[in-house]
């Protein structure tokens, strides 16, 4: 009998805060690809398995449903009537988007001027209630903080548990594909809820197998990965005023702190940092190499990950997955940027001017 995929929550459902009579609200999140790296690995000349978990095929194109589909369900369960968040992006355009299927409001923060062009688009179709701010993601958390104290809304950015609810589901799947945890996994850090997510999600598996479909052995080396501009895990201190191409991850006070620091420290892991030029070759490199198109923040776990291999910090031989956090459409102005050189060419529409424009480039 043909059985249709609904959603984390249904794949889930005994892993997760909700009972039978929960009303679910859903766009089919979660259930991303798990792709295997081909050719980088023989580019870098090491015997290393590398693994993507493609989060930008998620319905609005990032990790941030996992989270919302759980923290919109709790809220209208509770009665809630509308949600609020800050966000760089990717977390308004999700609360956009499951608001309107919960058919509830969504009032969005976001930095004047320091939003994607992708993501911006997304809110606005989606149709939520967009506040721009004269600050950064920082400025926005913390009023959202305070607003909920004097306006009925649900707050859901990662300080909802809720939210970390569902976005632990994405340790779930790499197990039950892998059939163990992976030796390492390298993430984007910004407002670390990801990190301590994930985390979660392998600690349940490893410790609490009962209910679960796989069994884990071990549980990863978590290795988180910032931007330069916006590195207060490597500092070891808030940062004000963050700044990084990779905007996704341009937050400098993380409200996910202890438990992202936690992470760290129980599973041996590690913070670094990179330039936005590194993280922009790990971002051209997927694409050209791997064919997979992913936002620059995201491709921060994969910057790292190289580094560390052709250190020996993570050895040969090891298993790896690295989250790519959203979609490449997210941000097509940097994508574009990149690509200056790239002209098309402009030609005589016949056979003869295409052949020849085809074996000039063979």
């Amino acid at each position: 009998m043909a059985t249709r995929y609904t959603g984390l929550i249904d794949r889930y459902k005994n892993r997760l805060p909700v009972s039978d009579d929960t009303r679910v609200i859903s766009i089919g999140e979660g259930n991303t690809p798990l792709i295997q790296l081909q050719n980088i690995p023989k580019i870098i000349g090491k015997e290393v398995d590398i693994y993507v978990k493609y989060e930008g095929l998620n319905p609005t194109g990032s990790f941030k449903d996992r989270g919302m589909t759980m923290a919109v369900t709790k809220a209208v369960e509770e009665g809630s009537q509308a949600i609020i968040c800050a966000s760089t992006g990717n977390t308004s355009a999700s609360a956009a988007a499951y608001a309107v299927r919960a058919g509830i409001k969504a009032f969005v923060l976001i930095p004047e001027g320091k939003i994607a062009l992708g993501k911006l688009a997304q809110t606005l179709m989606y149709g939520a209630e967009i506040i721009e701010i004269n600050g950064n993601f920082d400025d926005g958390m913390s009023i959202v903080k305070e607003i909920a104290d004097h306006a009925p809304v649900t707050i859901v950015n990662s300080i909802n548990p809720f939210r970390i609810e569902g976005q632990k589901t994405a340790a779930f799947e790499i197990v039950d594909e892998l059939g163990d945890a992976p030796d390492f996994h390298c993430l984007p850090v910004g407002n670390a809820g990801n990190i301590t997510a994930y985390w979660k999600g392998y600690t349940e598996y490893a410790t609490d197998q009962g209910a679960l479909t796989a069994v884990a052995t071990k549980r990863p080396v978590m290795c988180g990965y910032q931007a330069a501009g916006a590195a207060p895990f490597i500092s070891g201190k808030m940062v004000d005023n963050p700044e990084t191409i990779a905007t996704a991850i341009r937050i400098g006070r993380p409200q996910s702190w202890d438990f992202a620091w936690a992470a760290q420290k129980e599973s041996g892991g590690w913070f670094d940092c990179f330039a936005d030029e590194k993280i922009l070759e790990a971002h051209k490199m997927l694409s050209r190499y791997e064919g997979i198109f992913c936002e620059p923040a995201s491709a921060t776990s994969l910057a790292g990950a190289l580094k560390d291999i052709a250190s020996g910090k993570i050895p040969e031989g090891s298993k790896i997955v690295c989250t790519l956090t959203g979609n490449g459409l997210k941000d097509p102005d940097t994508a574009i940027s990149q690509c200056k050189d790239a002209h098309p060419v402009t030609i005589d529409a016949t056979l003869d001017a295409v052949k020849k424009a085809i074996l000039d480039k063979m």
